[in-house]
């Protein structure tokens, strides 16, 4: 999920009674529901290794208690500036507290897997990727409820303040509870439609021939709305699903997409870098050999400058050396997710990389980004 569900996760984590054990509690929460995203910093070696390690280690059951103990760190270093306090203040019980770090960072893997970008809680044991893919990757329903519960109790506050009344030690606890059992309530709500999607996919002839695997993607809002893939053979196929009235839409040449030709080309990106780590992210990733076709923010490859890096020596080499552009991009995030009638600009984590005489890659460029 995008930052904003994972801090007001961790706030209401807090306040629905963890904040009681220990000071120190809710900002630890807040810290931890969002603190294995730091693998972002990766982006500073490239996109490939942003994509590569993006929730990769501190994304893990192995890797949350370490997330969480670095947490409980910094809020002791924060203990430790502040000094001395009040002797009334609420003590710090350093168990208590690493314990709602530890449960705020689990809720990161958790809320992650709900949607279809995936993640691997295994790793390094089992570096396969797990998706639930029953929850868009930013829900404004959850953010309604989360918000509520965060932004209540302090408008409550400001009238009680008002009326002279009495400050609760503990205020928004009914709040965060309601909000994390609404939260609860969506999910359910929500992988029982994704199930029914994918039931009618199984039990509806879609495609002219059998499919060998189906998926169905989430739409944010709406619980009843599933984009589907479906695998066969020869071609990809898209549908739309509404699973509250059981219809399937899909045009059999509109919604049609042939698998390419494996070239020469698109076997050697492949191999590349950036092939290999899109091919082991992307479960339903498609290669396509473009030509010679300029990718933005990225100049073509100058081919003699290719040519003199070459291992190959100058006679064995083509006389007239030719470029291609091949394109990685997944059909898990290739649709209209806003809205119908809304043109796809372009996909989402789609990637080029540019192959010369079908051996040498002479630049990559990755969610718009180039590799350095």
């Amino acid at each position: 999920m995008e930052p904003v569900t994972h801090f007001l996760t961790g706030a209401c984590l807090g306040r629905a009674g963890l904040n009681r054990t220990s000071r120190y509690v809710t900002v630890a929460a807040v810290l931890a529901a969002e603190a294995a995203d730091i693998d972002i910093l990766w982006g500073f070696s490239g996109p490939v290794a942003e994509l590569q390690h993006h929730r990769g280690i501190t994304h893990t059951f192995v890797g949350a208690p370490v997330v969480a103990a670095a947490v409980v760190g910094l809020v002791a270093l924060w203990h430790l500036a502040r000094g001395r306090r009040k002797a009334n203040a609420q003590p710090v019980r350093w168990l208590w507290l690493y314990a709602a770090a530890l449960i705020a960072a689990l809720s990161h893997l958790f809320l992650d897997w709900t949607n279809n970008y995936g993640l691997r809680p295994f790793f390094p044991f089992n570096p396969r990727w797990y998706a639930g893919s029953f929850v868009f990757i930013a829900e404004p329903v959850l953010w309604a409820l989360l918000a509520a519960a965060v932004v209540m109790p302090w408008l409550l506050g400001l009238a009680d303040r008002e009326i002279g009344a009495r400050r609760p030690a503990f205020r928004g606890r009914g709040w965060a509870i309601f909000a994390l059992v609404g939260m609860v309530a969506v999910w359910t709500w929500r992988w029982t439609e994704h199930a029914r999607a994918l039931e009618l996919l199984q039990t509806t002839q879609v495609t002219a021939v059998p499919a060998t695997r189906v998926a169905a993607e989430p739409y944010p809002v709406n619980p009843f709305r599933w984009h589907a893939i479906l695998d066969t053979p020869a071609y990809f196929q898209t549908a739309e699903i509404n699973t509250h009235t059981g219809q399937i839409d899909s045009d059999p040449h509109a919604d049609v997409l042939f698998k390419p030709a494996q070239t020469p080309a698109v076997q050697a990106a492949r191999q590349t870098p950036l092939g290999r780590v899109y091919l082991d992210w992307g479960t339903w990733a498609v290669v396509r050999d473009l030509g010679p076709e300029p990718v933005p923010g990225l100049d073509p490859p100058s081919l003699p400058t290719i040519r003199a890096q070459s291992a190959v020596p100058a006679s064995a080499s083509s006389s007239a050396s030719r470029w291609t552009t091949v394109e990685f991009s997944d059909l898990r995030f290739r649709y209209n997710f806003l809205g119908p009638g809304r043109p796809i600009t372009g996909s989402p984590l789609s990637a080029f990389v540019y192959i010369v005489d079908n051996r040498d890659e002479a630049g990559t460029v990755l969610n718009g980004r180039a590799q350095k």
